[in-house]
């Protein structure tokens, strides 16, 4: 089985969830997350795209109720046994909650207090619905197993630190890739290949990459281009390494840099710099949002800044490798040693038609935070 962690660290992790359920009053956990199921057992697969369920009880009960093509993937992927796998029959008019039923009645828990995870691409609306018809009564817990995931173990941040290194491996990819008439195809086949190449994953979701007025955006789009002689190329991107991200952000000058260019990279990397000093395990999160916030104003750039400046990192499925909360405005949530941050420097100005961004993943130290990228921030010129 190509399990990442031992079993000791698995029989951790569940103990902590079968705690915290405990603690919440919960008889059982319906867990439709695919971050919560390979947390939880290593369990792999795309899966979650159909109805897919891993119960947990009180008791420490975990069995997964999946589709017949996962089954094998279960077996493999994870360190459940053959009881622990239950398949819900395919045909027309079938029901998988009703299977899941059976299942909850089976582990004498189908009459207790039930919690979901329901914030989760794995659980569609319609699905969602179907599910509350059969189950009625279900309380929404999805924050319990996002709360448990949240801070790393060391095992854990060995593989963000993975992660990190094929960042920087796409990072020096791009790079030699980049001058005046390169294809962008060819750049973003350079930074995905390195990551396979060392042995890393498919990303939470796609690369970014854009130049020249598509260089203002931050989401993927289909389409591609060769760089201008005097061209802009941004770049969001994160290596992944089973499953865990260290995302990364560089905008790349093509050609001689103008004073604005550089204007605007000083301030992303005073930005950044201030983000990191105000990072301290029992801080919250608006502390990093308002440093960010602080230095783009003070250099004029207020009107070019985003309303966000990073997230956490962690065990990541498409569409997005995003491990929620956010560094925005506001947020209380208070950071913990041992959490990683992506922290995203973002300056889009449409008047200007200029962008530059700069970004790079922390690891939260016991007195402030630990940069995971060998790469540090610097103007990109090619």
């Amino acid at each position: 089985m190509p399990l990442h962690f031992d079993a000791a660290e698995y029989a951790a992790r569940q103990s902590a969830a079968r705690a915290a359920l405990q603690s919440a009053g919960l008889d059982a956990l319906l867990i439709f997350s695919p971050e919560s199921q390979f947390w939880l057992c290593g369990y792999d697969t795309f899966g979650f795209a159909m109805v897919q369920c891993l119960v947990l009880t009180s008791r420490g009960d975990l069995h997964l109720l999946t589709r017949a093509p996962d089954l094998r993937q279960a077996r493999y992927t994870s360190t459940l046994n053959n009881d622990q796998i239950h398949v819900w029959p395919e045909h027309q008019n079938a029901d998988p909650f009703r299977d899941l039923k059976a299942l909850l009645s089976d582990l004498d828990v189908v009459n207790g207090k039930i919690g979901l995870e329901s914030d989760t691409v794995g659980l569609t609306d319609a699905n969602g619905q179907r599910l509350r018809a059969t189950l009625p009564g279900l309380i929404d817990a999805s924050d319990l197993m996002p709360a448990l995931r949240r801070v790393k173990s060391p095992a854990e941040i060995a593989m963000h630190r993975r992660a990190a290194a094929l960042s920087d491996d796409a990072l020096d990819a791009a790079l030699e890739q980049t001058r005046a008439g390169a294809f962008e195809g060819d750049i973003l086949a350079a930074m995905q290949g390195a990551v396979f190449k060392g042995g890393g994953d498919y990303a939470g979701n796609e690369f970014i990459i854009g130049s020249g007025p598509g260089a203002l955006l931050c989401r993927y789009y289909s389409g591609r281009r060769h760089l201008e002689p005097r061209d802009q190329l941004t770049l969001e991107w994160s290596g992944a390494y089973a499953r865990y991200h260290a995302a990364m952000m560089r905008t790349i000058v093509v050609g001689p840099p103008s004073d604005a260019q550089r204007a605007m990279f000083d301030a992303t990397a005073e930005a950044l710099q201030a983000c990191e000093d105000a990072i301290r395990p029992g801080a919250p999160m608006s502390d990093v949002y308002e440093a960010h916030a602080h230095v783009f104003d003070a250099h004029g750039f207020g009107h070019a800044r985003l309303q966000a400046c990073g997230y956490g990192m962690g065990i990541a499925y498409n569409p997005i490798w995003v491990e929620f909360p956010m560094f925005y405005e506001g947020n209380p949530l208070i950071m913990q040693e041992n959490q990683v941050f992506f922290l995203h420097m973002i300056l889009m100005d449409s008047d200007a038609g200029l962008a530059m961004c700069t970004g790079h993943s922390v690891l939260v130290t016991a007195d402030g935070v630990e940069p995971l990228s060998r790469h540090r921030p610097e103007l990109l010129i090619r």
